[in-house]
């Protein structure tokens, strides 16, 4: 409560200054390590993490390479649970993960780079030399205040890389990040672009897509098509490093999936698929992507964040999903009900369970045979945030196991 006035009454420059000058003092702790190791950040609404997972495959294939994203922390083989419900850390802990692989002989790292953490000044006093960028839609909004400030603090960041910028041309934010000034500029898109790299003649596969770039055919373990331009991005970062395609192809058709990310559980009669997505856009992609009979249970975020996506979460659901189950996600100090309500207002078909295991167990054992049971929100994540900083410790995978062999299916 004493940390929330104090954001309140303080100016907003001094708290700006503040992140600025711990970056500063982060930076020179650990000795400006970035200095020392080839940097690339990943920035976008969705794809970030997926993307990092992809482009450090690739840079393997080169030399040792550590990456920091919403999932792990990894330096080499190395990797470790990201349990800090932070996608770009601060306090110090990007410089002395940096200042880790440098000391562990790592030439790359791959960081996610958000709007929040360039708001307050994270990406700082990090010498990054490739900026990729993969999409844009409306989020965090009521943080920044408007979708023109969240698109300008990604912005922020492609202005201070002057290396590489790699850009997916499909998004029609595109224009927005060329107009930054850098030594070479690759665009990547899922049409025909001659100033792109490209992939053409993309197929969904049982499990996983198919597409070809130049004269290579990818085989990829990962649905959807918005792993399409994941990949993309990936194979781009590739390029700009002098990896070849085959290269590219090699690393990338070992990733067998990315926890949370569809990720697919098989049981006797159907599937369940668990994902990450809590945007509408993100959204929208799964449930395209999974076709018809889907059994969905969804929710949102608490803590005040983007109340305005609450309806369009439930209104995209109810478009897509044959049963609709809302329960409980991140509540933070907000009334769980409250949030469920919101949600609900944008499905007619809802059903309202405040229990996230409750909700769970009653979309599986009301799906039947050959639909799909969609649990989206939370992905890997390894908690649920409550009031007063309380965390509960959870697993969507876990639970959906558990209840399925509660229900014997």
């Amino acid at each position: 409560m004493m940390k929330r006035t104090l954001k309140r009454i303080t100016p907003g420059f001094l708290i700006s200054f503040y992140h600025f000058f711990l970056s500063f003092l982060g930076a020179l702790r650990y000795g400006f390590p970035s200095k020392r190791i080839t940097v690339v950040g990943i920035t976008g609404t969705n794809g970030k993490t997926t993307t990092v997972d992809l482009i450090r495959r690739i840079l393997e294939q080169k030399d040792k390479t550590a990456s920091a994203s919403s999932i792990e922390f990894r330096i080499g083989e190395n990797a470790k649970e990201n349990k800090l419900k932070m996608t770009m850390p601060g306090r110090f802990f990007l410089q002395k993960f940096l200042r880790k692989a440098v000391k562990e002989k790592c030439k790359y790292a791959v960081l996610e780079v958000t709007s929040e953490g360039v708001l307050q000044h994270r990406h700082r006093f990090i010498d990054f030399d490739v900026a990729v960028f993969t999409n844009l839609s409306p989020e965090h909004i009521e943080r920044h205040g408007s979708f023109e400030n969240y698109r300008e603090a990604k912005g922020k960041f492609f202005k201070k890389v002057k290396g590489v910028h790699i850009i997916n041309l499909d998004d029609e934010n595109s224009g927005y990040f060329l107009q930054f000034p850098c030594q070479k500029k690759i665009g990547y898109s899922a049409k025909e672009n001659p100033k792109a790299v490209t992939a053409s003649n993309i197929k969904a596969l049982q499990k996983g897509i198919s597409f070809w770039v130049q004269h290579v055919n990818f085989e990829l373990n990962l649905v959807g098509k918005f792993n399409v331009y994941n990949a993309l991005a990936a194979i781009c970062v590739g390029s700009a490093f002098d990896i070849s395609l085959e290269k590219c192809k090699k690393a990338l058709e070992r990733a067998q999936g990315i926890p949370g990310r569809m990720e697919q559980i098989f049981l006797t009669n159907f599937k369940v698929v668990v994902d990450y997505a809590f945007t509408p856009n993100a959204l929208k992609q799964v449930y395209e992507t999974l076709g018809e009979s889907l059994v969905c249970v969804l929710g949102a975020c608490g803590g005040g964040r983007d109340k305005w996506k609450r309806k369009v979460l439930g209104q995209i659901a109810d478009r897509h999903c044959s049963k609709v189950i809302i329960t409980n996600e991140d509540p933070y100090d907000e009334d769980p009900w409250e949030i469920i309500k919101q949600v609900g207002e944008g499905s007619q078909k809802a059903e309202k369970i405040l229990d996230r295991r409750e909700a769970i167990s009653k979309a599986l054992s009301s799906a039947k045979h050959g639909d799909t049971v969609v649990i989206t929100g939370k992905g890997c994540e390894p908690w649920i945030c409550v009031a007063n900083g309380k965390k509960i410790p959870w697993d969507d995978r876990k639970v959906v196991r558990q209840e399925a062999e509660k229900l014997g299916i």
